[in-house]
């Protein structure tokens, strides 16, 4: 890899970074005044905490032992690959050895591949909205991370190619034949598989029902979704590392596809309630680019904007399951990443340049996607609801209603996201 796709790759890594805090402010505008801090900290708490992690160890976990199409997929002391611990192996490729300079391909993948977990955690906040503790949230991250991100990126991420084949790689990619290009498994069906766990370990806001809570600030709203938006670009044609054709069509189907989401979903809302809202129009747009992620670089422009349109209508139905259901998914992760990921990434077994069914190539790579997606997901469930319950049983995971109501920035932060509103902010006021 040369200098310029290095630095393609440095910017990509920016652009998903950023990411992160867009997620904090989509999130944080759609809770209650009360709940701002705390949603936006989930988000933030994971950056630090993730990022740190992913230098320490995670990096060896997801990307030790490469090519070898385990399940485990490491070697080492307890699964890790020692070399690649805080990086080290990395540094020293990328610094170069003997007065030759390296070129920092290395050091760049890993960065752009912690983004990745970084983001992916701080997904799943969304389900647990306006009731969780930040410590146990915390806990929780840590943990999730290590049980299931790690492995599950191994699985997917971890593999070498020649002359676009894989010729070894992680368990589901090498043995399974799964086709992932940017995480539509590891990413979006994990965290909404694990958004949906944790939802039922730490259940239902006080006064769940229908419409109980209007988004407080749909700015903030349109403002995260937009940030989300240009980052999607770093993240889905990063992922072919270098500014080529693959890159180029990875980035095209992932604007076509958020701009499929984003009518059809007002569309739907047009004929189903009369109004197109803004948030419907921001969900939209986030549920094609979730769709668009395992798919962006095996679809033709034309199926990636049926792909936007097709969950734009299905993740608007799947978000009213939680009603008739009975689970509060608060800020429907579950609607939109678990069912988007799905469909994105069964819809490569449908649709796939050179493999989709219905284009005439048979049904091995549907079979494929499904079992990609199933393991992922129940092993994603599984293991976040067994997280979920200890830490809820233990050091608890739940506010308590008194606090809930009262208001979780203040109880649990001990801030205001507005002050204007907090009595002890006074000076300067003429009308008191």
């Amino acid at each position: 890899m040369n200098n310029d796709s290095t630095m393609f790759l440095i910017i990509c890594s920016a652009l998903v970074l950023f990411m992160t805090p867009g997620l904090a402010f989509f999130y944080g505008g759609l809770v209650r005044a009360s709940s701002v801090v705390s949603m936006m900290m989930m988000s933030f708490g994971s950056l630090g905490l993730i990022g740190v992690m992913w230098v320490a160890y995670g990096y060896a976990m997801s990307f030790g032992n490469a090519g070898q199409g385990n399940f485990i997929g490491i070697d080492g002391v307890f699964g890790i690959d020692l070399n690649k611990l805080f990086l080290n192996d990395v540094v020293h490729t990328a610094v170069g050895h003997g007065g030759i300079p390296g070129d920092g391909s290395s050091l760049a993948f890993a960065g752009f591949q912690g983004t990745f977990a970084i983001i992916t955690v701080a997904l799943i906040s969304g389900a647990i909205a306006d009731r969780a503790k930040f410590g146990s949230w915390m806990i929780f991250a840590g943990i999730w991370a290590t049980l299931v991100y790690f492995p599950v990126a191994n699985w997917v991420f971890n593999f070498t190619s020649s002359n676009g084949k894989v010729v070894d790689g992680g368990w589901l990619v090498k043995d399974i034949g799964l086709l992932d290009f940017a995480g539509g498994t590891v990413v979006e069906i994990a965290s909404g598989a694990s958004a949906l766990a944790l939802a039922l370990v730490v259940g239902k806001r006080f006064g769940f029902a229908k419409g109980m809570h209007a988004p407080h600030s749909i700015p903030l709203v349109l403002i995260g979704a937009g940030i989300l938006w240009f980052g999607w670009f770093g993240f889905n044609a990063g992922s072919e590392l270098t500014a080529d054709g693959t890159a180029s069509i990875a980035f095209l189907n992932t604007g076509v596809a958020g701009m499929g989401g984003l009518l059809s979903w007002s569309l739907y809302e047009r004929l189903h309630l009369g109004k197109a809202t803004a948030v419907g129009a921001a969900s939209g747009a986030v549920a094609g680019m979730v769709a668009i992620t395992p798919s962006c670089a095996f679809l033709d422009p034309l199926w990636a904007l049926a792909l936007g349109a097709v969950v734009g209508v299905v993740c608007a139905l799947a978000i009213e399951l939680k009603w008739k259901l009975g689970f509060d998914d608060s800020l429907d992760v579950v609607g939109v990443h678990l069912v988007a990921g799905l469909v994105g990434t069964l819809w490569i077994g449908l649709f796939g340049r050179g493999v989709g069914l219905l284009l005439g190539f048979g049904p091995e790579q549907l079979g494929r996607q499904s079992i990609g997606a199933v393991v992922v997901g129940v092993y994603a469930f599984a293991v976040s609801y067994a997280i979920g319950w200890v830490l809820q049983k233990t050091v608890g995971f739940r506010i308590t209603t008194t606090d809930e109501i009262a208001g979780v920035d203040n109880v649990i932060h001990g801030e205001s996201a507005y002050n204007e509103a907090d009595p002890r902010w006074t000076w300067g006021r003429t009308d008191r």
